[in-house]
């Protein structure tokens, strides 16, 4: 079983919230919370307009990209630089480093997704058919599988942060939301069947992925996404290793 290292840990949350990548995270929640504030301060919210920006701005666009950001950022560019080969010098289980990115990335990405949501939701119609809670627990949800499929992209390609932004403006903010047969393979459906659950049965939220359906497929992602970025980083060696 891979293990959490402190060391790690810290390097990491470190290199991601460095001022200008911090600056970035806060970007997407800030607007996303001046929208809920706009549109409750003109009197136009109610659980209609709610849904549509929490699952079409928030987790349609807002939880990826922070994914994107966060995620690549987690190994992609110790990789670029070379600056990786000090922890690979570690007498540390290449799975043990993969899994210790993955938990800072997914506790980054949840803190400037999941909690914003929540704080939208609530500002946007309160407790009102468990809005909130159910869009925050889908971008907790989301933010775990984007998590794990972005750093996995981080080991894999120096080009991470190019085919994340693809991945999320392209797939899921459009293809993913206007195609029918594509929304089976998008995380943000994945997400939004959970967000169905939760909320209010007077609510209605468009997705085509049952529950069930939806977290093998976000636990699949997860566990794939994970085991692949150790698999990928065992094969970096070291000069003199065999």
């Amino acid at each position: 079983m891979p293990t959490y290292d402190p060391t790690v840990a810290r390097l990491t949350y470190r290199a991601l919230l460095g001022r200008r990548r911090a600056l970035i995270l806060c970007a997407l929640p800030a607007l996303l919370l001046l929208i809920a504030v706009a549109v409750r301060g003109f009197g136009a919210a109610d659980d209609d307009v709610a849904v549509n920006l929490l699952s079409g701005f928030a987790l349609a666009t807002m939880v990826p990209l922070i994914g994107v950001i966060a995620c690549t950022g987690a190994i992609g560019p110790e990789i670029d630089d070379g600056s990786i080969v000090y922890l690979l010098a570690k007498p540390l289980k290449r799975s043990t480093i993969i899994f210790t990115k993955l938990v800072v990335a997914i506790g980054i990405t949840i803190a400037f997704s999941a909690l914003p949501v929540l704080v939208a939701g609530l500002v946007l119609v309160g407790g009102s058919q468990q809005i909130a809670a159910g869009f925050a627990i889908a971008a907790v949800v989301a933010s775990i599988a984007y998590s794990a499929l972005f750093l996995l992209l981080g080991t894999i390609s120096r080009h991470a942060v190019v085919f994340g932004l693809v991945y999320a403006l392209i797939w899921e903010a459009l293809i993913g939301s206007l195609v029918p047969g594509a929304r089976t393979l998008s995380i943000q459906q994945w997400a939004l069947a959970v967000a169905d659950k939760v909320v209010g049965s007077g609510v209605t939220i468009n997705t085509e992925v049952a529950l069930p359906t939806a977290a093998v497929l976000l636990a699949a992602v997860t566990v794939a996404g994970t085991w692949f970025a150790s698999h990928k980083l065992r094969g970096l060696t070291l000069a003199g290793e065999e």
